[in-house]
């Protein structure tokens, strides 16, 4: 994994392709050029899993995007995020071969990537503090209001942050990234029953932390 603040300079086609070059996989020679920018999902990947490291670029550039609002989702620290979103283009470049469009869409084949690394990471890792300061609020309302906003706020975030791994990962897929219950299932590898209940276990847990008459400031 490259290192320093370059490493995570945006579009990730940039560090990848220093560490495709570390990997040592050769550049594939082409006898006429490909319209990567028109190419389908499966096309690119299929040609990066000939050593087409143009092909994986456009992958990168289509789908990097997306790849780190997911993360950034599921784990508050932003440069662990990063982490998370270069280990998963890497794995999805040495794993190109695997990717069977007629089994699944490319979006959720990494997604699954995603979310898994980010679920393994926060298993790990240290309880973090979350940043608490989210929009800036409006000058207008008074300071009662104010601290009312600010304690709720701080108080939603701890109770995501508490979610259990799975639980907080469903609540992403489907709440934020717009997905059926059927697709998250696919991406976390559970069955669509499994995803309900994640999410019911989820929504009871924030209802319960989130109570009217409970103090917004208990850890």
């Amino acid at each position: 994994m490259v290192a320093g603040s370059a490493a995570r300079a945006w579009p990730v086609a940039v560090w990848l392709v220093m560490t495709l070059r570390v990997e040592g996989r050769g550049e594939l020679t082409m006898t006429c050029p490909r319209a990567y920018a028109d190419a389908s999902d499966g096309e690119l990947m299929s040609w990066s899993a000939a050593g087409d490291r143009r092909a994986f670029d456009e992958i990168v550039t289509r789908h990097g995007p997306f790849a780190l609002r997911v993360a950034r989702r599921l784990i508050a620290d932003a440069v662990v995020a990063e982490d998370m979103v270069q280990e998963a283009m890497v794995r999805a470049w040495s794993q190109a071969r695997h990717f069977d469009p007629a089994r699944a869409r490319f979006t959720t084949w990494l997604y699954r990537i995603v979310v898994n690394l980010c679920i393994d990471y926060r298993r790990r890792a240290q309880p973090v503090q979350m940043p608490e300061d989210f929009d800036a609020i409006d000058s207008a309302v008074s300071a009662d209001e104010m601290m009312e906003t600010n304690e709720t706020r701080a108080a939603l975030a701890r109770a995501l942050r508490e979610l259990p791994a799975r639980q907080r990962a469903a609540m992403t897929l489907v709440y934020d990234e717009g997905m059926s219950g059927a697709e998250a299932a696919r991406v976390l590898g559970l069955s669509a029953k499994a995803v309900e209940r994640l999410l019911a276990r989820a929504r009871s847990y924030l209802r319960e932390r989130l109570a009217p008459g409970r103090s917004w400031r208990e850890s």
